[in-house]
Order: C-alpha cells, then structure tokens, then sequence
C-alpha cells in the first residue's frame, strides 16, 4: 500500500501536536529528565521531557534538532507550563536546510518562539538544564525566593 506523501514541515507539526497531545503536561520539580521511553510509557512528563522525546523523535527522522532552557512569556496566563505570567519552561528547535531553524513547543502544540525566552541551546539536555541548587542554615534565615522577568517592547 502507498503511503500518503507530506511536505516536511506538516509532518513536524504533526510530530510536535502528537507529542503534545498524547503526552499529559505535568510540572515537576524533579531535578533531571525523563528518558523519551518513560515519557511514552508514563504518559506525562514536564516540559523538559516533551522537549526531549520531540527532538529524539525528530532524530529517528534525521533532522537535526535541539533542546531549549528559558522562559515562557505568558501575559494572559493561558498557556501550560506558565505560572503567573511567565515561567522556566523547555522547547525544542529543528533545523531545515534553507529555513534554518525553526522552534517547536510541544507542551504548548506549538509553532514559533514569539513568547519564549532562549536562555541556553544544546544538542544534548543535560547541557541545557535550567538552574538548581540548595540551602543550607537554620531554617528561620531563608524565608523565601522569587524571580522575576521583565519582557519590553
């Protein structure tokens, strides 16, 4: 039987709506990603694991892609992985000759950067995860953080 031929960049949004619609977005405060194979047998994952399990998707196909860490600009607080108006959150960016590289936010189901934030590119995650660390003290003397990102025009 002959298979429906598809332009690339269809079947990378289709790829991308797959990801995202099959796999339930949970945030998780975990440090590390999940394999693509527990993504797929769990079922959900962060946006970090979407990311990750599209690139590799994308990979099986031999296109080259990457994992981005940055930030979510989400004003009216519609979109997931965004807490408040903006938030850390994961994407992936594929590379097509001619068209050069084009940004995928699975999580999302979508196409285009024009609300995210790079922070840092890498082919591999573990060369992209966002910023972790630890207190240590008597209790009383670290009450709370909070970041903030400003996006002007």
């Amino acid at each position: 039987m002959a298979s429906c031929p598809t332009d690339t960049l269809s079947l990378l949004k289709d790829l991308n709506a797959g990801v995202g619609g099959t796999i339930v977005y949970q945030g998780r405060e975990d440090e590390g990603t999940q394999l693509p194979s527990q993504t797929l047998s769990l079922g959900m994952g962060s946006c970090l694991d979407l990311a990750t399990l599209f690139v590799e998707a994308v990979r099986s196909f031999g296109f080259g892609a990457r994992v981005v860490s940055g930030y979510l600009h989400d004003p009216s607080r519609t979109l997931l992985g965004s807490a408040d108006a903006g938030a850390t959150h994961a994407w992936a960016e594929t590379f097509l000759p001619g068209a050069g590289c084009i940004t995928f936010d699975p999580t999302n189901r979508s196409v285009g950067g024009a609300n995210l934030i790079p922070v840092a590119v890498a082919r591999d995650v573990r060369q992209a995860m966002p910023l972790v660390g630890s207190f240590a003290g008597p209790p009383d003397a670290f009450l709370d953080m909070s970041v903030k990102v400003s996006v002007g025009g």
